[in-house]
């Protein structure tokens, strides 16, 4: 039988702009800090899907913006793809967005974390996650939107 894939999409919410800070939840059935996301929809983009999950996930409405030396047709906000391995739900070819949120917001968690925080650099570089997690979180503090 073929290896289950599926399309998702993980979405660091940014407050401050680059340099600023970055939501990371706990994720309750993994156990472990993450940007928020999930698969895509039938027919959804991945665009569409990251701002879906954005407010599925935390409540937060984010601007999604034109990157800075994006090629022509790329999606606003995104920073990156990866491919992982999840367990029993197969291989995840994952695209990553960063989206600017108001300093204000509130987050309302959703059924699958309950702890949340905002992190600068020195706190993602200490924080016990994958290492993609990290990686994707300092191009997100560091990603620069056109104009």
């Amino acid at each position: 039988m073929a290896e289950r894939r599926a399309f998702s999409v993980a979405i660091y919410p940014r407050r401050g702009g680059p340099e600023g800070e970055l939501l990371i939840i706990h994720h309750l059935r993994l156990g472990t800090w993450l940007p928020p996301g999930g698969e895509l929809e039938a027919g959804e983009t991945p665009l569409e899907a990251a701002r879906r999950e954005l407010l599925e996930e935390t409540g937060l409405e984010g601007l999604f913006r034109q990157l800075t030396g994006a090629c022509g047709g790329v999606p606003p906000g995104l920073i990156g793809y990866e491919e992982h391995t999840a367990g029993e739900k197969g291989l995840h070819m994952n695209f990553v967005f960063v989206a600017d949120v108001a300093e204000d917001s509130e987050v309302a968690p959703n059924h699958e974390f309950e702890h949340f925080r905002w992190v600068d650099r020195p706190a993602l570089e200490a924080l016990s996650s994958p290492v993609n997690v990290r990686e994707f979180g300092y191009l997100a503090l560091s990603a620069r939107s056109q104009g």
